[in-house]
């Protein structure tokens, strides 16, 4: 009669240079959307912990903003600290490339990691090649370089294809420690909603501003109030009253998120409202309003107020 296995349960850090795909990646490794995802850099910008339970294992995942090498202001370097932060107490590491690139910047993210952690190499964006087997002499030549001693293992991939996400979860399976589950077996997530609420408000206002509005916008949370249903014998849908300021650095800034007789605003609240609905299965009544707060990016009691580590 075959023993049955021990339970595995450990953490995992996704890190990168900043639009490599490492919030796409945490989504497809949990099942379900939990990290927002934009074609703007550093739209991550805390640590969000990701969880799958699969079988005998728990994975953690710890989605990092884009380690930032360019920009020095307060919010970049509150950025930063999260990245090396996060490393630290983790028991493997994904660093996500570009398949087929490899500069500076990824170099950089590498020389973060501690001594002595399993770092795994993920070549995402394998559907960006025209065919898959090209990436094959950039793996070898990566193999072979400098770099090539500090990863444990290749795997060429895209976050797209679940094929590829399941075949991941195999790999980092081993590199788990023996030891019981931090979170429940249904558990996706250690955010709260209020958290994910101005999360995905974020995510539409950079969605439809698109390079316009330069990224030191954010979103804070006035007033979340959660409704149950109403008891008796027909129930209902529960209800979320959130009302959410966006965060701007100008008044013109201001004005490209209204946009032309408010429409812009209208479609930020309205999508977002749609996917929280979705998220919980519940009614939500979102409010949006558009504060004016100069330097607030580079101003760290600003950045702690609006909860920046």
């Amino acid at each position: 009669m075959n023993e049955p296995l021990p339970p595995r349960c450990g953490l995992v850090a996704i890190v990168g240079r900043p639009n490599v795909g490492k919030s796409t990646l945490l989504n497809a490794l949990v099942g379900q959307k939990i990290s927002i995802t934009s074609a703007k850099a550093q739209t991550t910008r805390h640590r969000i912990t990701g969880i799958r339970t699969q079988g005998q294992a728990q994975f953690v995942f710890v989605d990092t903003p884009g380690f930032q090498t360019r920009h020095t202001a307060a919010l970049n370097r509150s950025l930063n600290r999260t990245v090396v932060a996060s490393l630290s107490d983790v028991d493997v590491v994904l660093l996500v490339v570009e398949a087929g690139r490899w500069g500076p910047a990824d170099a950089r993210v590498l020389a973060l990691v501690p001594p002595g952690k399993p770092v795994l190499l993920v070549a995402n964006k394998l559907d960006t090649l025209a065919r898959r087997q090209d990436v094959l002499p950039w793996l070898q030549q990566m193999q072979q370089g400098p770099q090539g001693p500090a990863f444990a293992e290749y795997v060429p991939m895209s976050a797209t294809r679940e094929a590829d996400v399941a075949r991941l979860l195999d790999i980092v399976r081993p590199y788990l420690p023996e030891q019981p589950w931090l979170y429940e077996e249904d558990a996706l997530t250690d955010r709260s909603e209020r958290f994910l609420a101005a999360e995905l408000i974020r995510e539409k206002l950079f969605r439809l501003t698109g390079d316009e509005l330069p990224y030191s916008c954010t979103v804070v949370i006035d007033r979340f109030e959660e409704e149950g249903p109403p008891t008796g014998p027909q129930g209902g849908t529960p209800l979320r009253r959130i009302a959410a300021s966006l965060v701007v650095e100008r008044e013109a800034h201001k004005g490209m998120v209204i946009g032309e007789g408010g429409e812009r605003l209208k479609r930020i609240g309205s999508e977002a409202r749609q996917e929280l609905e979705r998220l919980w299965q519940a009614k939500v009544h979102l409010e949006l309003w558009v504060k004016v707060r100069s330097g607030w990016a580079d101003d760290e009691a600003h950045l702690r107020s609006y909860g920046y580590e």
